[in-house]
């Protein structure tokens, strides 16, 4: 199979209307995208990602009408993220209708949605007048494509189309918040700040990782312990002292670190997310990041955990997870 990148939304529209796969733009990672009506669509997301189908998808939808379709209600709560965040990096996992096939929810009685914000994922969405469900656009497990040349090198010969938008400007994946219960729960940290959902709605509880080691059906994506993982073994440092003297390394880290440092070190390769420690810019460049040290070929990739605020908390768990054994 040729895959063709494009910005050719007609041709998109007409695959995702005959039942196929095409993937998208969006302002946090390509997505892999498929009519959210259609099981057996769906089940061709599952098989070209090689994604176990106890792990759900998130939804996509151009506007609020239809989430009448879609879902039972919304929480107040609820109601309020998405007035502030929609359209942008945020999922709601709320509860789901009949229409939803259960494929897509992994048999919940949940399903997680969002509004995308970017124009390529808009335009394609209203245009097919569709739900589109959509995970990143890579084999399971792997790291996360933030441009369509990333998609291309992992699902190139499985896909017909990629919808070019350049690169994703959060370049991390939207924030997911479980909105059911009275307090809502953060499943996944992502575009979105916790510090911003609160100043929305107040205190949230928060999942974590450890939560989920035996999870079998996770509440939405991004719960496995194991993901977004580099070829590489990815190895987190929190302090300078505590990076290895041995071994081919790859270093990344949100500022330049000292050459004095370097010189007397086994890093071959670096990658600096923001050397003015901007955490929004180092979540959007970190899977490029991760990919850069990857293909220098390391054995192991160093990371020096960011600081447990804002993005920077979104980058650790990614981090974290990349990093599980």
């Amino acid at each position: 199979m040729k895959c063709t990148i494009s910005q050719d939304i007609t041709a998109g529209v007409d695959l995702i209307r005959a039942g196929e796969l095409v993937a998208f733009a969006t302002e946090t990672v390509y997505g892999l995208g498929a009519n959210a009506l259609d099981s057996e669509a769906v089940a061709r997301i599952f098989e070209v990602k090689q994604r176990p189908h106890f792990d759900p998808l998130i939804v996509h939808i151009s506007n609020v009408n239809q989430l009448d379709q879609l879902t039972l209600g919304l929480s107040k709560q609820a109601e309020k993220l998405a007035e502030q965040f929609w359209p942008g990096p945020l999922t709601l996992v709320v509860p789901k209708t009949e229409v939803v096939p259960d494929l897509v929810t992994s048999g919940l009685g949940s399903v997680a949605i969002r509004i995308p914000a970017h124009p390529i994922a808009r335009q394609l969405l209203e245009a097919t007048k569709l739900p589109i469900a959509a995970p990143s656009a890579n084999k399971f497990g792997c790291l996360s494509p933030t441009l369509a040349q990333h998609v291309e090198e992992q699902l190139g010969n499985e896909i017909k189309l990629i919808l070019d938008g350049g690169p994703c400007s959060v370049g991390v994946e939207s924030t997911v918040i479980q909105c059911i219960d009275e307090i809502p729960v953060l499943l996944r940290p992502g575009g979105i700040s916790l510090e911003e959902i609160e100043a929305c709605i107040g205190r949230v509880r928060i999942a974590k990782i450890e939560d989920h080691a035996e999870v079998k059906s996770p509440e939405s994506p991004g719960m496995l312990p194991k993901h977004y993982a580099p070829r590489a073994r990815l190895v987190i440092a929190d302090k300078l002292d505590q990076l290895p003297a041995k071994g081919v390394n790859g270093l990344l880290s949100l500022y330049p670190l000292e050459e004095t440092f370097l010189k007397g070190s086994q890093f071959s390769a670096q990658e600096i997310l923001s050397p003015a420690g901007d955490l929004r810019v180092a979540a959007a460049k970190l899977f490029t990041a991760l990919r850069n040290l990857d293909s220098a070929g390391v054995e192991n990739i160093v990371a020096l955990r960011m600081p447990e605020k804002g993005l920077g908390r979104t980058i650790n768990n990614r981090l974290d997870r990349a990093a599980e054994s």
